[in-house]
């Protein structure tokens, strides 16, 4: 095939090892089998093109494997010379086959912020001066903006910011429930 050769990939004896028991083992998830079974290729002398039709995959996903599993070599290497142990291996064999983290939105409220909220929550009503017995979301998100708290927020928001947090059940109910009209 034309094109430029890929960069050699050598494995060692225990991570072949460690390798092929991913592979082998039942309980591993497919995408780390994949990955897995990309570099067992490359370790062959199979080109990326190659690897790619006999996985049916894309060459270019081919080749990012390839290229991480290049670039941690000196990792794999200073973990096999430190540690005889094959489960050492095995674990720094699949970190280095996960995914990496995706980085995502930012968080909308800080941590100090939501909680702040649920404090609120669980003043009573008429100590904020409400004129209602029990908070309802509506209330909360109102009262959350006058304390400037938050410069806005929903009252779905609210709703699972409560739902979520671990705090042992009031004595009282936190929330009014919504009657219908």
């Amino acid at each position: 095939m034309r094109g430029p050769k890929p960069t050699p990939l050598t494995l060692s004896v225990r991570q072949q090892a460690a390798l092929e028991h991913l592979v082998r083992r039942h309980t591993s998830p497919q995408a780390l089998v994949r990955r897995a079974q990309i570099v067992l290729a490359a370790a062959l002398g199979t080109n990326n093109t190659q690897i790619a039709q006999q996985l049916t995959l894309h060459r270019e996903t081919v080749r990012i494997w390839r290229a991480r599993w290049l670039s941690a070599a000196p990792r794999l290497d200073a973990c096999e010379a430190a540690s005889a142990d094959a489960l050492a291996l095995t674990s720094l064999v699949q970190e280095l086959l996960a995914d990496d983290p995706r980085r995502g939105a930012p968080d909308t409220f800080t941590a100090e912020q939501v909680v702040e909220i649920v404090a609120l929550a669980c003043t009573p009503a008429p100590d904020a001066q409400r004129p209602t017995s029990h908070w309802t979301p509506r209330d909360l998100v109102d009262e959350a903006v006058k304390r400037k708290i938050v410069a806005a927020i929903s009252p779905r928001t609210v709703g699972r910011f409560l739902k979520a947090s671990p705090a042992q059940t009031a004595s009282e109910p936190l929330l009014a429930e919504h009657q219908g009209d």
